[in-house]
């Protein structure tokens, strides 16, 4: 079964950036590769909401509140995934996912992600 392992959080002050990792394992690299990949995060209390995806060719998506700010990018060769976040706000605080889109039944453990002064 696929393994998701998401590094890279952290508590940091509004503005400044994280760079997140995920690295997939228990899958074919052409399961991966072929994948639409996204970064998924959840606030206490609030669903678990889309945020950024990636699909086999390289096009990405993002929704409005994140949009100029996150970057998602992708190696397939090595099975992993990125998430570049600048200009952090307090809105931004959340534990972040990576999955499949639409996502596999089984999820890393996420990664706290604290934007506070």
């Amino acid at each position: 079964q696929v393994q998701l392992v998401e590094s890279g959080g952290g508590l940091v002050q509004p503005g400044g950036s994280l760079r997140l990792s995920c690295a997939a394992s228990g899958i074919s690299g052409s399961t991966f590769r072929m994948a639409d990949m996204g970064w998924y995060r959840q606030a206490p209390g609030k669903q678990r909401d889309l945020v950024a995806r990636i699909d086999s060719s390289g096009n990405t998506l993002y929704v409005d509140s994140v949009k100029g700010r996150f970057t998602i990018s992708r190696d397939n060769a090595k099975n992993m995934l990125w998430l570049q976040m600048d200009s952090l706000k307090p809105e931004d605080t959340a534990v972040y996912y990576c999955n499949k889109v639409p996502p596999w039944i089984h999820w890393g453990q996420g990664t706290q992600v604290t934007i506070s002064s």
